[in-house]
């Protein structure tokens, strides 16, 4: 039994590749409203310099009633005013074990942004957003 167990201890120390790696967020995803369940938009997650970013590619209602581009009208500094589609609305994910953490959320319906973190859990993205010690959770699946 101890022989065993040393062998793992090696294996593990000597071979971490043989261990199955985390899924990467990197891709494309749906977002969910959470009240209706139908998909909003599609956020592309990408790596620059080390550290994740999402910006929105679509939206399933790309224009208003005016049939206009959405814009970010609530949304403050340079995003003020920007089109919806392009909008990086994950930014600075920096990898912590098998999460992405330290970064944000940018929720384009109130223009607020929240310290976030990421992962990947059976095939789908979780995000998840801070409001001091309260939080919540979204579930993305994978966009085809």
């Amino acid at each position: 039994m101890k022989r065993l167990s040393l062998f793992l201890v090696l294996t593990v120390l000597l071979f971490p590749r043989l261990l199955p790696a985390a899924e990467s967020p990197l891709g494309k995803w749906q977002t969910v409203d959470k009240n209706t369940g139908k998909v909003v938009s599609t956020v592309e997650i990408y790596n620059q310099d080390g550290k994740l970013f999402g910006k929105i590619v679509a939206l399933t209602e790309p224009n208003d009633r005016q049939g206009k581009a959405r814009i970010c009208a609530v949304c403050t500094g340079a995003d003020k005013d920007k089109p919806i589609v392009g909008l990086v609305i994950l930014r600075d994910l920096s990898p912590r074990g098998d999460r992405y953490k330290d970064g944000t959320v940018l929720d384009p319906e109130d223009g607020k942004v929240y310290p976030a973190e990421i992962w990947v859990e059976d095939g789908a993205l979780k995000m998840r957003g801070y409001l001091g010690i309260l939080y919540r959770t979204q579930t993305w699946p994978q966009a085809n």
